[in-house]
């Protein structure tokens, strides 16, 4: 297998076959002794292919500065030990499948604006030696973390070796050991300047070691431990006050940093380029020009195509494409419709769909456009329906209103097709007609007919898309005075003249591409050698041997291009680069580029390049080309570098780097403005003021050349294409409008102009601008171990709780292991803290060849973004660091005194506001009824109804469908409640008082058997009967009441009976216990003599056991009471038991605060003088002190009537326990007489507006929750339903949900209904809507598998059961992720 692999990946060399050998062999053969240092660069000098397959050692990224400064950094906490803990998942959920591989993704590929294309970073022997040692404090805390789970699924959570066995010890070892605190992984760096950088661990930890009631021995424990560690110390700067709940003031907003660095320079003027020459030749347009080459020069080369392995296949003449052009044009204006209704007019737009390889096509239709008059927009071939961005795509096309799409023959056969053989519809596209321009189809033009060529205007000429950074496409419209004016200013700048040969590896569709090699090309009878990036990735050194082969002055390159050269130079010695004026590096405005064009000129200096030859440009779709280094003179100095400080450039200021190398960027310059334009920078957001000269800003151009307007988006175009400069003062200097150009920069001495970002890729995180290419390159930088493919890593900021997060995204190779990758992703966050004082919110590895690419091969930043945001990235690793990047949380609230006897004054008033509490009408109204006072029990009332009413249904049972299954008169429920009555007596010898258990499924049946006991004087225990398919979850818990309550019969149907005396009964409980158990399916048609009749009505009527969220178990005394009382309890009993799903509200924050008046924030009942039940009085009392609060304040509901329950069925009579739940009183105030029975709910009482019967106003009772399962975080109280209804919504694959704590960590539990490959996902989405809606930091995220969650009886989700079981590692969840 091996062995084929390295076929697979092309690597067919000698040294590749010795190296996969030796790998395979390794774990076999004894270990040697240390490698001498060279060993790894011998290596780095194997074959061009191992070396862009594999991806091992990848120079386009190298920058050996800033690399050494990386390792610098990490090498700071090689000495710390590191307690990060590792996920836990099982196997299957990040297995890759086969395919996935043995294909690597194409590393080597890359989007025009793919920034970490153009990194360098590879690590030579001594430095990867340093690496080695700053790698050990992982590894000594990460001892034995294997997280490859056994063949059984279960577990194996990483526990390091010698872990202490309890909390306490932890925090013992950790108190005396002082070299043992870990390290935090983004606290900054001890040389770093800025203060401001601190950031918070908002993790409050128990005062003493213990935790009560939690086992912390088990091996999840251990790695909760390893979190709170890691995140003890406070790094949160102090808030200057308590928040109130409005938007503004409910954040922290860090306050500025009073030694950050502030310009200081006086306010640039704008910079002028050189005047734009007149040169008497030159055309009064650019068909012009076209027309006189094709005339006049007709043999002369004007584009030459090489075919795949990298020779020339074709040259188009100028006397070709003039007359291929003419024909186009001829064909789209007459031959298309009829001749009174032709499909095209003069300033219609047509879509130009060409492959990148067959620059010939598209340059005969780019120009048989322009003779036409119709305005062309080049876009890419679709391959799919569903490319990434194209939907985008079709959105421009349907607002450019086109209609027509001109192709060639071969790329409309390679379009996807319907069944019936009609191209597909792609998402999101008008209807096109497709028109094939191959000659043979076109019509030649008759002799008179001519193109209508008038001097350039400013009616467009094309439009060139350009992808925004949230991913929408727009269309910059190039007007044709424009497009001359730019051609005039290129020739000037680059000294083009008649006939030079220059060779174009770039896109020739869109930006330099298309503006040398199709435009400037034509103006100035130049000869092209397109060499598309097919030929690149075969045949990489194509573009030298062109440059060779045509003694050509001018190359048109990117970084990624030099890199491929550099790496395939050994494959051919004998080229010369000599004749080369200029190598125009399109990229060279990247911060990072200065390092390829240094190496490239290190290694092509030999083959005759001059160092003056170097010419990086800027150039953006809006403003077209803004400066170009022009040609040098030989033996002259060559221009300067930028050495400026990371920290600074994040707040704006240029300064020279002098603190600490570690955090230095290094740029290069690109030139000076263009001929004929003017410069200047301002603010990139706010008004566009203008910058001072020590101060970073987008660059902003002034010229004929450059973009007019995005087609048909007037608003964005005011505000890009129209900017006029303001003073400090907001006056506006001038009145020539500016193109915004998306390019950060300055301009430096000499009026040279330096780039040092792209507003696209700008990260503002808590007032400091980062740029996502520098985070890339120090990424790269970190390559110890080589766990992801380089070419392929995604930097993005999400906006989450009032501020940006920054999220690093990067493909996985499929033979890292979880360590590597676990390791690789906690030193990238250390790096990219320690270099740039920034805090990366989450860290997400995806299997290779997953994330969506962009035409060219490069990755999709906003795509990639939204299937983020989405949850359907499927990450295999993913690490999230909310302790660390959320600095902006509130206050944890402080525990406020409580209401005491002084405050309560005369009258009902306390703390100055009236008592919360209320009541139902009176009872005595109700009892004056004579049938009330003669029939005082229900078994009475149920005997005259049986005899008044016998017909009447009182009961009807539905199924699932909706209809009657069964139905209960009242002579029928009567006769078979007397004849289990007289089965108690005969078969179970039962007396009265006896309590019975009732182990039915909800139905009629439960209903006569509870009446049949009351008939028999027996006492009902109701229990839910046991499931079938889990026994020996279920059984256990009916065995407890039964032994618990003393029962001395079983009452149940046959199935049951069956079930209680089974083999897998027996396995779950001792079945040979079971008290008499009676089936009541077929009962003796006997009744008793006699029915019971209870002396007192304070006599037990039955128990209702039920187990707790909590986990408890309880039954519950219910005495006999008269009917109107007994009707009463069942309304509250279900009141209490409705727990009404409380969307998010200030209440649940604010212990005892204010009720605000929203009332829509409380999803709440109201229950006045039909809810509050007659002769029920409710009042809202402080669970601590036992005072009463004050109207609309939030306390536990306190109620006294006639028929609460009478008290606990215990065995051990526990009085005081009794008492506290059943008869307690206030501690104060003037209801402090009466007896009260606590509900355990939280809610308030607040007076509405409404009147009552009475006259007054009416009262309204809120239930908010359960107060045992309230969870106390940052002094605050939550609802754990709140959260979990928070939590439900984020993702389609989840279940269920449940929320518990833990030493004040919040976790979260999430069944998981999709596949596998989702679990990752949901990570990012639990942390986010949590911390955007409740403000809180989720601690650990559970993936599980559906029904995980335990649910009791009732429905009600067993919190502490779930908590139990997960720290005691019986789970097996899908996925734990510790966030940090």
């Amino acid at each position: 297998m091996g062995f084929f692999l390295s076929l697979v990946l092309g690597d067919i060399t000698q040294k590749g076959y010795e190296k996969k050998r030796a790998k395979l062999l390794a774990p076999y053969l004894p270990v040697p002794s240390a490698a001498p240092a060279s060993a790894p660069a011998a290596a780095s000098a194997s074959k061009f292919h191992r070396a862009r397959s594999g991806g091992a050692r990848d120079e386009r990224y190298r920058s050996d500065i800033h690399t050494e400064a990386v390792q610098a950094a990490l090498a700071k906490h090689k000495e710390q030990k590191m307690a990060l803990p590792m996920p836990t998942k099982r196997r299957s959920t990040f297995v890759q499948s086969p395919a996935d591989a043995c294909t690597p993704p194409d590393t080597s590929s890359a989007s025009e604006d793919e920034g970490s294309l153009r990194r360098q970073a590879a690590l030579s022997a001594a430095l990867h030696q340093s690496l080695q040692n700053a790698e050990s404090w992982i590894n000594r805390s990460i001892q034995g973390s294997s997280t490859s789970s056994s063949a059984s699924s279960t577990l194996s959570h990483g526990e390091g070796k010698g872990t202490s066995g309890s909390l306490a010890d932890v925090f013992a070892n950790t108190r005396i050991e002082n070299l043992s605190v870990p390290p935090d992984v983004t606290a900054t760096t001890s040389s770093s300047s800025s203060s401001s950088s601190a950031r918070p661990a908002a993790i409050d930890l128990p005062p003493s070691g213990i935790v009560k009631g939690v086992p912390v021995s088990s091996r999840v424990s251990t790695k909760i431990q390893q979190l709170l560690n890691t995140l003890k110390r406070p790094k949160r700067p102090p808030l200057k006050e308590f928040f109130v709940d409005d938007f503004e003031e409910i954040v922290e907003v860090p306050q500025p940093d009073p030694n950050q660095p502030k310009p200081e320079g006086r306010q640039m003027t704008p910079v002028k380029g050189e005047p734009l020459g007149v040169v008497c030749n030159w055309p009064p347009a650019l068909e012009a020009a076209l027309q006189r080459w094709g005339s006049t020069q007709a043999k002369c080369p004007c584009l030459t195509a090489l075919d795949v392995t990298g020779k020339p296949i074709y040259t188009l003449t100028y006397g070709k494409l003039w007359s291929r052009s003419l024909k186009l044009a001829y064909t789209l204006l007459n031959k298309l419709g009829t001749k009174n209704e032709p499909v095209l007019k003069p300033g219609d737009r047509v879509a130009l769909v060409y492959p990148n390889n067959d620059p010939v096509m598209f340059m005969v239709a780019f120009y048989g456009c322009l003779l036409a008059e119709v305005v062309p927009v080049p876009i890419e071939v679709p391959l799919t329906r569903k490319d990434a961005g194209g939907q985008q795509i079709g959105f421009l096309l349907g607002s450019c209103g086109i209609a027509l799409a001109l192709t060639t023959e071969v790329c409309l056969k390679g379009l996807p097709k319907t069944q019936n053989g009609e191209i597909v519809q792609f998402k999101g596209w008008p209807r096109l007609k497709w028109v094939v321009t191959d000659s043979k189809y076109l019509s030649k033009s008759p002799k008179d007919w001519q193109p209508n060529i008038s001097a350039a205007g400013t009616e467009p000429a094309y439009i060139e898309y350009k992808t925004s950074k949230e991913g929408s496409v727009m269309g910059v419209t190039v007007s044709r005075v424009a497009m001359l004016s730019h051609c005039q200013a290129l020739s000037q700048a680059c000294n083009y003249s008649e006939g030079e040969t220059i060779v174009n590896v770039l896109d020739f569709k869109k930006d330099a591409g298309l503006w040398h090699g199709i435009l400037t090309n034509v103006m100035n009878k130049l000869h092209t050698i397109s060499v598309p990036y097919s030929v690149m990735k075969t045949c990489p050194l194509s573009w030298v041997q062109r440059v060779h082969a045509h003694k050509a002055k001018v190359a048109l390159v990117k970084c990624r291009d030099l890199h491929w050269a550099m790496m395939a130079h050994r494959d051919q010695r004998d080229v010369s680069l000599s004749s080369l004026r200029m190598l125009i590096v399109t990229d060279g405005a990247n911060p990072w580029s200065v390092s390829s064009c240094d190496a490239f000129l290190s290694l092509f200096q030999s083959h005759g390049l001059k160092p003056e030859a170097i010419c990086p440009c800027a150039t953006s779709p809006e403003a077209m080309t803004i400066a170009i280094r022009r040609p040098g003179v030989p033996g002259a100095p060559l221009p300067g570098r930028a050495i400026l400080s990371m920290n600074g450039l994040s707040f704006g200021v240029i300064r020279v780097n002098t603190e600490d190398k570690n955090s230095a960027l290094t740029v290069q310059d690109v030139g000076h403005v263009m001929p004929g334009g003017m410069m200047c920078i301002v603010k990139p957001d706010g008004p566009p003021q203008l910058c001072k000269t020590d101060e970073i800003g987008e660059i902003c151009v002034s010229s004929r050349a450059g973009g007019m307007m995005y087609y048909g988006l007037a608003g964005v175009t005011k505000n890009t294409f129209e900017v006029i400069p303001v003073n400090s003062a907001g006056s506006p200097v001038g009145d020539v409008p500016f193109v915004r150009s998306g390019l950060l920069g300055f301009v430096g001495p000499g009026s040279l102009v330096f780039v040092v970002g792209k507003m696209d890729g700008l990260l503002t995180v808590s007032g400091r601008r980062h740029n996502a290419d520098d985070i890339v390159a120090t990424g790269l930088a970190v390559e110890s171990i080589k766990t992801v493919y380089r070419g392929r890593i995604a930097v993005f900021s999400v906006s989450v709780f009032y501020d940006e997060r920054i999220v690093v995204v990067a493909e996985q190779r499929p033979d890292a292991s979880e360590e590597d990758s676990f390791q690789w992703m906690s030193r990238v966050l250390q790096a990219i803290d320690s270099i740039h004082q920034v805090g990366v919110y989450c860290l997400a590895l995806v299997p290779a060849n997953t994330l969506p690419k962009t035409p060219l091969g490069g990755i999709h930043i906003s795509q990639t973004k939204q299937h983020f945001l989405e949850g359907s990235l499927h990450p295999c690793n993913i690490l999230m660091c909310p302790h660390t990047c959320v600095t902006n949380l509130p206050k944890p609230r402080q525990k406020q005194p409580g209401v005491g006897p002084a405050s309560v004054m005369v009258g009902n008033l306390v703390a100055g506001k009236r008592i919360a509490q209320a009541s139902g009408r009176d009872l005595g109204q109700i009892e004056d009824n004579d049938l009330v006072k003669k029939h005082q029990f229900l078994t009475e009332v149920l005997q005259w109804r049986a005899q008044a009413t016998p017909d009447h249904p009182l009961f009807l049972l539905l199924n699932a469908k909706g209809t009657t299954v069964c139905t209960a008169t009242c002579l029928q429920l009567h006769k078979k409640a007397e004849r289990i009555a007289s089965v108690l007596s005969d078969k179970g010898h039962l007396n009265a008082g006896d309590n019975v258990v009732l182990l039915y499924p909800p139905g009629i049946e439960l209903i006569t058997a509870f009446y049949g006991c009351l008939y028999a004087g027996c006492i009902p225990v109701t229990v839910r009967p046991p499931h079938a398919q889990s026994l020996t979850a279920t059984l256990p818990t009916v065995r407890m009441i039964v032994e618990v309550s003393k029962a001395a019969c079983i009452l149940t149907t046959q199935a049951l009976m069956r079930l209680l005396r089974s083999r897998e009964a027996a396995g779950a409980v001792d079945v040979k216990t079971w008290p008499t158990i009676i089936d009541t399916d077929d009962l003796p048609r006997k009744r008793l003599a006699q029915l019971y009749k209870p002396p007192t009505p304070e006599m037990l009527a039955y128990l209702d056991f039920s187990v707790s969220t909590t986990g408890m178990l309880t039954g519950v005394k219910r005495s006999l009471l008269w009917l109107e009382a007994r009707k009463a309890f069942r309304a509250v009993k279900l009141w209490i038991q409705c727990r009404l799903g409380a969307q998010k509200s200030l209440l649940q924050r604010r212990e005892g605060g204010l009720w605000s008046g929203h009332q829509e924030f409380c999803c709440c009942l109201p229950l006045g003088e039909q809810g509050i039940l007659p002769g029920v009085k409710v009042v809202i009392v402080n669970p601590e002190t036992k005072g009463p609060l004050g109207d609309s304040h939030l306390g536990e509901i306190w109620v006294n009537s006639p028929h609460t329950a009478s008290g606990y069925y215990t065995i051990y009579d526990n009085e005081t326990l009794q008492a506290d739940h059943f008869n307690t009183r206030l501690s104060f105030g003037d209801a402090a007489q009466t007896l009260w029975a606590r509900t355990g709910y939280l809610g308030f009482v607040r007076r509405t507006e409404l009147t009552a019967a009475s006259g007054e106003r009416h009262d309204a009772l809120y239930v908010v929750g359960a107060l045992d399962e309230t969870l106390e975080l940052r002094g605050l109280r939550y609802h754990p339903i709140d959260i979990e209804t928070s939590v439900s919504r984020t993702h389609r694959s989840i279940a269920e949900c449940a929320v518990f704590t833990w030493t004040n960590l919040l976790v979260v539990v999430v069944e998981l209904c999709g596949c596998e490959q989702e679990a990752l996902d949901l990570v990012p989405l639990v942390t986010n809507v949590v911390l955007e809606e409740h403000y809180l930091i989720v601690g650990v995220v559970v993936v599980v598998d559906p029904g995980v969650i335990p649910i009791n009886s009732r429905g009600e989700k067993q919190r502490m059961h779930l908590r139990d079981s997960f720290l005691a590692d019986q789970l097996d969840p899908i996925y734990v992720a510790y966030n940090m």
